[in-house]
């Protein structure tokens, strides 16, 4: 499978997907760090996650698939989000709970 229609299958199969540096126990910087403490502010302690830093196909195949250049990259319900600071002021307006109402934590 090649990454592109790997990276499809991760953001339409899973509610939340985050594509972050480290993981969310361990952020590997302050971005993605502040990228999971959001979705932890909105009430979503668990979430689909891949570290980027595992797989240089998928760090650079995740930066072409949403034609974003940086990492972290949020996806709700398949659909492109944003970065740290995307998420930092959607969270801020409100907006991004919004956007995470009806997701409930994987089990």
């Amino acid at each position: 499978m090649d990454v592109q229609q790997l990276i499809k299958e991760q953001v339409t199969g899973n509610p939340v997907a985050l594509y972050m540096k480290g993981t969310p126990k361990a952020p590997m910087c302050g971005f993605s760090a502040m990228a999971v403490q959001i979705l932890q502010a909105c009430n979503l302690p668990l979430f689909f996650s891949v570290n980027v830093l595992e797989d240089q196909a998928i760090r650079d195949g995740v930066k072409e698939f949403a034609n974003w250049p940086t990492i972290p990259q949020l996806y709700i319900r398949g659909e492109f989000v944003g970065g740290s600071d995307i998420m930092r002021e959607m969270y801020q307006s409100g907006e991004l709970k919004t956007m995470l109402e009806g997701i409930a934590a994987p089990d």
